[in-house]
């Protein structure tokens, strides 16, 4: 039994087959899980499933989005490495591609998302921190001790980054 297609028929101009919708979903899904719009994972989705590439206005009546988010999704993908622009001589607009190994994918979001996550995680921390250890503040017994505890793993996790992004690299 096949899964109706969620991508709706108002949205998605109608030119996508079954497969299509399905990988873009895969794709909507899981950039949920990163916090991203939906537009982005769709992007991606159908760059992933054309195995070629698409201009931003291919993009925008493809997926029935507007073109200020595909440009903004573009941009977004673009920044941490999981698409790429080429040009064609004759042809002034550019044409993106997804970029399918997983390797590059990984070091353009440790290099782009999760360092910035966790250097503002690194700042909290140490708001969280100094409020605990003020007396003024009325912090329950062991509470400092824990908060500590959080520090150390963030230290952990921050050089665990660029050990990940090295290994990528082989």
């Amino acid at each position: 039994m096949s899964r109706p297609a969620t991508l709706d028929a108002p949205r998605a101009s109608g030119r996508l087959t079954p497969a299509e919708r399905e990988v873009i979903e895969f794709f909507v899904h899981l950039g949920r899980y990163l916090s991203l719009p939906r537009s982005v994972g769709e992007i991606y989705g159908a760059l992933f499933a054309t195995g070629g590439t698409m201009t931003l206005d291919e993009l925008v009546s493809r997926l029935g989005i507007s073109k200020g988010s595909a440009s903004q999704g573009l941009r977004l993908l673009r920044g941490v490495g999981a698409v790429r622009a080429s040009y064609r001589p004759g042809d002034r607009k550019d044409h993106y591609a997804a970029e399918v190994e997983l390797p590059n994918l990984l070091r353009g979001f440790l290099r782009d998302q999760l360092s910035v996550r966790m250097n503002h995680a690194n700042e909290r921390l140490g708001r969280l921190l100094d409020a605990v250890e003020d007396p003024a503040n009325g912090a329950p017994d062991g509470l400092s001790h824990r908060v500590e505890r959080l520090v150390s793993w963030q230290k952990k996790a921050k050089r665990l980054v660029p050990l990940v992004s090295t290994f990528l690299k082989m």
